[in-house]
């Protein structure tokens, strides 16, 4: 009923009518499919699977309603078969031989019509299945937080949303129309047994029960091993993609061994895991027919003293036995397709666990018409998952508009998690940031982040033309002109020219055609045409060669002047001219004041200073 209403609110009278009647054509071959007594679980899955094929409900009907034409044009064979054998050759009826040939011929026309049309549609909706169900995978992803994507290996979710997702349509679409199409057979056979000899139809009812408890304990083994396989497939993608990614570290480090090592493992896992499901449906299906073969041979053994005793005529006696043998091949598909079904529903599981994620919360209300740049932090505390030292401790800053701030200290101080907690790709569990004195919960994540651009040392470029690496997301409709003058300012466009397409040449796998000082150049550039109110600037020089540097460095000065900017750098002498400089350690600012102040304190940033220069003088 809840369904029902909320149908009625979306749609139009029309609409809501012939939604509903999906849903509750949905429901018809969800409980179709409960004949296989999937779990509870499972029931819920297959349920909720079934609702992304409601949209295409005319099709697949269609799909269904050629699948049912097919299956009650089975037991019209055998049904034939009565006719010709007692009209033909026990009562010589001439008509009936020109008669069964033009009956022939136009069933099985028909049952080629019907075929043709439910394997067609069948695989239209399961391709467009796939596509929709990676759609809102992909949709999901790029709304999940950045705590999410630092528990999941990008393997894992690469595995779900290429290979896994392909496991669902079969029980989405090809299950289904097999259930409806057996199931369908079934009882028209039966039927016709019934019609020619119900004491011996009775016999094959015994088996049933037998049959019911083989396929439910082989469920729960086919959708563990289903689960097993596919999260293997995650672990086994990760390691690939490690080693592709990490090819020139495993190869100046001689890890050839170790990742060979570790693939050959997970390969091998998979392997079992297959094995496992393969020997649990593999047994289901021979239990299954020596089941029915016991009962095969009571009734042959039956029909055939009917037979002698002249109980049953030559017609009767072939028609039933051949509707009889017509049975073993629907009853091995529905065997068979609960391991099919099983696989779907593993994987659905994992599909629906990402697409039930919880996405980044945006509480945000407000979009300010100005931003500023001013920024406080106020007792601000956060741990990372699984860790029990606080990434920041109790910390409270504040920044003006404008200002340029450094963040300095050693490893693990809590510098980029501070800048991170800014475009909110983490929230505080304690504590309050604010922005021109607006709470930053209250600004909507799309209007915060439209003023803000940051330079990490994590460069990341996509497989692109130069040009809409830096003319990006928001900034896509940038002049030519806003571009090359971007490009010019972070000292990238001499070496862009003198690609082969100039600004229209690939960059590359994350820029792989490209070295890494240039890479950097065209990230700065990124944020120089984004022109935002507020900069992060973290590690954005470390990859530039000294001379590279000072130019960038200069544009960068000149962007900075006018911007809330803050900056991380190792490199402690690009960080002089910044109006103030915040020392951290352990989470916690130990020290604040000027380049020149706190070199006359002779404190944390003094030491770390002299450190690096006479490294420096070293070198």
């Amino acid at each position: 009923m809840l369904m029902s209403h909320c149908i009625k609110c979306r749609y139009s009278p029309q609409q809501a009518r012939t939604s509903e009647i999906s849903y509750n054509f949905a429901i018809f071959i969800q409980k179709t499919a409960e004949k296989l007594n999937t779990p509870s679980s499972g029931k819920k899955l297959y349920h909720r699977l079934l609702r992304h094929v409601v949209p295409y409900w005319r099709i697949f009907g269609l799909s269904v309603l050629s699948t049912i034409v097919y299956a009650i044009t089975e037991p019209a064979i055998p049904a034939l078969l009565k006719p010709l054998l007692d009209g033909s050759f026990v009562h010589k009826n001439p008509s009936l031989l020109h008669l069964i040939p033009i009956v022939l011929i136009s069933l099985f026309l028909v049952r080629g019509i019907a075929s043709f049309l439910s394997s067609y549609s069948l695989g239209w909706i399961a391709s467009r299945l796939v596509m929709d169900l990676r759609n809102l995978m992909f949709h999901q992803l790029l709304r999940l937080p950045s705590s999410y994507h630092d528990e999941h290996s990008s393997g894992e979710l690469i595995a779900d949303i290429a290979f896994n997702v392909n496991q669902v349509t079969d029980a989405g679409t090809s299950a289904v129309s097999i259930l409806v199409r057996d199931s369908f057979t079934i009882i028209g056979l039966l039927a016709w047994m019934l019609y020619l000899n119900w004491k011996l139809t009775l016999i094959t009812f015994a088996v049933i029960p037998l049959i019911y408890l083989v396929v439910r304990q082989a469920s729960a083994r086919l959708r563990s091993m289903s689960l097993k396989t596919q999260s293997n497939l995650g672990d086994l993608t990760h390691i690939l993609e490690e080693a592709i990614a990490g090819q020139k570290v495993v190869k100046i480090f001689g890890g050839e061994n170790r990742e060979y090592e570790r693939f050959v493992e997970a390969s091998n896992w998979s392997r079992r895991f297959t094995m496992k499901r393969l020997a649990a449906s593999a047994a289901n299906v021979p239990i299954v027919q020596i089941i029915s073969a016991i009962a095969l041979s009571g009734i042959i053994y039956v029909a055939t003293k009917q037979a002698i005793d002249n109980h049953t005529t030559v017609g009767g006696f072939v028609s039933f036995i051949t509707a009889m043998l017509l049975l073993f091949s629907p009853i091995k598909r529905l065997t068979s397709v609960n391991d099919t079904l099983q696989r779907g529903l593993a994987a659905a599981q994992t599909i629906f666990t990402l697409l039930d994620a919880s996405p980044e919360k945006d509480t945000g209300y407000l979009q300010p018409k100005q931003i500023q740049g001013a920024l406080q932090f106020k007792n601000i505390s956060i741990h990372y998952p699984g860790t029990h030292t606080p990434a920041l401790n109790k910390l409270n800053l504040e920044i003006k508009a404008g200002e340029t701030i450094a963040l300095v200290g050693p490893s693990g101080s809590g510098k980029t998690t501070l800048v991170n907690l800014i475009p909110r790709f983490y929230i505080p569990e304690e504590g309050d940031v604010f922005l021109d004195g607006v709470h930053l919960n209250d600004i909507t994540l799309t209007h915060l982040r439209s003023h803000i651009a940051m330079v990490s040392q994590d460069i990341v470029l996509f497989n692109d033309t130069i040009h809409n690496n830096i003319a990006y997301g928001g900034q896509i409709n940038a002049s030519t002109e806003e571009v090359i003058k971007a490009a010019r300012m972070a000292n990238a466009e001499e070496f862009i020219l003198q690609l082969p397409q100039g600004y229209n040449t690939l960059a590359g796998e994350n820029g792989a055609k490209l070295s890494g000082g240039q890479r950097q150049r065209i990230a700065i550039a990124r944020a120089l045409l984004k022109n935002a109110p507020i900069l992060i600037l973290d590690e954005a020089t470390s990859a530039l060669d000294m001379v590279s540097e000072r130019q960038v460095q200069t544009a960068l000065d000149l962007l900075m002047k006018q911007r809330t900017t803050l900056v991380i750098a190792h490199r402690l002498s690009t960080i002089e001219k910044a109006d103030r400089i915040i020392v951290l350690q352990n989470g916690q600012i130990v020290e604040t004041g000027t380049h020149q102040d706190l070199l006359d304190r002779h404190g944390i940033y003094a030491h770390l200073y002299q450190v690096q220069l006479a490294h420096s003088s070293m070198e």
